[in-house]
């Protein structure tokens, strides 16, 4: 499962299922190590090609994304190639949109949407969620599942 990322791999975040996915800023370098399989961007713009299969999600910097049932769309997929690819999500600094996309990614994989943000900040970044919109969207994103 997940090729060679462990638990234990920077911005790794292991979902109660055991499935891991990799968080990340993309305005730092690609980590050391197995390149991912699937990434999905959430970025205002179109994002720059990368050497594997990727969605992108329009997603503005401290906003929500701008086609919320597309954003779903993605991170169910994402959720379902966890278990056999190294999926990552990241948007520019890899703390926000990045963290709400987890948060979600752990509401899909079983964790209440009220207890999401808090087990994302557990296990991928401390401060990850930042905006009172984004925390909401989180809150909310339970009710579309």
């Amino acid at each position: 499962m997940n090729g060679s990322w462990g638990p234990a791999d920077a911005g790794v975040l292991t979902l109660p299922s055991g499935l891991l996915v990799r968080g990340r800023g993309l305005r730092r370098p690609l980590p050391a190590g197995t390149a991912p399989t699937f990434g999905v961007y959430l970025l205002g713009k179109e994002p720059e090609p990368v050497a594997w299969e990727s969605r992108w999600v329009r997603w503005p910097d401290f906003r929500l994304p701008a086609d919320r049932a597309r954003a779903r769309e993605v991170f169910g997929e994402a959720l379902a190639r966890a278990a056999a690819d190294r999926v990552e999500v990241a948007c520019g600094g890899g703390i926000g949109r990045t963290g709400t996309a987890l948060a979600c990614l752990a509401v899909l994989d079983g964790v209440p949407a009220d207890r999401a943000v808090e087990f994302v900040r557990r296990g991928y970044h401390h401060r990850a969620v930042e905006t009172p919109w984004q925390h909401r969207f989180v809150r909310r994103f339970g009710a579309l599942v």
